[in-house]
This record gives C-alpha cells, sequence and structure tokens, in this order.
C-alpha cells in the first residue's frame, strides 16, 4: 500500500527539517515532494528466493 505522507524532496537544502505533506509539491518551497516510505522491499534482493521458499516450507 502506497502512503499518502509525502516529504519535500529539497529538504535537506531548504529546510532545517523534514517537511511533511499530503500534496504532491512542498507547501513552503514548491520542490516535489516524494514518497516518505521506505520500500517494502529491495527487488535486487539475491536471498528473498530463498527467504520465500523458508517461509513457504514453514507453513506446510
Amino acid at each position: 500500500m502506497k502512503s499518502d505522507i509525502r516529504v519535500c524532496a529539497a529538504w535537506r537544502d531548504s529546510h532545517e527539517r523534514p517537511v511533511y505533506t499530503l500534496s504532491d509539491t512542498c507547501p513552503d518551497c514548491g520542490a516535489d515532494a516524494v514518497n516518505s516510505a521506505p520500500a517494502p522491499f529491495d527487488p535486487a534482493d539475491p536471498y528473498g528466493e530463498y527467504r520465500r521458499a523458508l517461509k513457504r516450507a514453514a507453513r506446510e
């Protein structure tokens, strides 16, 4: 599920602390706002296949 909360992409350069918003742009500086939630998984995870196989085996 995608988070609705966004953070100013340029907050390190323009603000003292992160500026959070629900819109697509920063209300203070007008810069783009990006999703503040981290990715739920890394698609390049080399061990993901093994971890999922272990999880399936534990359920059976």
